[in-house]
């Protein structure tokens, strides 16, 4: 199967990144709509907000895969021709990234630990985008992030340009407007 087109989107916080993405996703002529959710439930707030983003998707018949951590296992629930769409990869970094703090084993603290997860998700991607007929891959911003760490915001800035170099599209979305980069 040929190549499917990739979508790069994103902005600030709240900035209308994912409604954008969805509707780019429902207006395809594509089989599946597939939403891939890296969010986890950490607090009784984010459990809430991941109940409520479940209940709406199962309603505009989303097929919801949730993959916060070893994205590349989400590759076996996705059809040819599928729709994906990734939300979002700031949320899977800090789940990458951070995995292990609780018992102060951090991916951040071992060498070598996150080029390897890196190197994985080029592999994931690129493997996504060959078998979906559309892959949307949404993003916050590396400077309008909530998270300040350098460690954390040379690894967004890196996937952020290999996605926009590998993207068909990319979009910028500032209140709701979506600014065409690419």
């Amino acid at each position: 199967m040929a190549k499917g087109k990739l979508i790069f989107i994103s902005g600030g916080v709240r900035s209308g990144k994912s409604s954008y993405a969805e509707m780019l996703v429902r207006n395809s002529a594509c089989g599946r709509k597939v939403y891939l959710a890296s969010g986890r439930a950490n607090d009784s707030e984010m459990a809430e907000r991941i109940e409520r983003h479940r209940e709406d998707r199962k309603l505009d018949g989303w097929h919801t895969i949730e993959q916060p951590i070893r994205f590349e296992e989400a590759l076996l629930n996705i059809g040819e021709g599928d729709a994906v769409l990734w939300d979002c990869v700031t949320t899977w970094l800090a789940n990458e990234l951070y995995n292990g703090w609780e018992q102060n084993d951090m991916c951040a603290d071992q060498p070598g630990c996150m080029e390897a997860k890196w190197t994985h998700l080029q592999r994931t991607l690129t493997e996504l985008n060959d078998k979906a007929e559309l892959l949307v891959v949404v993003s916050n911003e590396v400077l309008d992030d909530f998270i300040r760490d350098e460690l954390y915001m040379k690894w967004l800035g890196t996937i952020h340009l290999w996605l926009v170099q590998h993207s068909d599209h990319a979009f910028e979305m500032e209140n709701g407007l979506a600014f065409k980069r690419k």
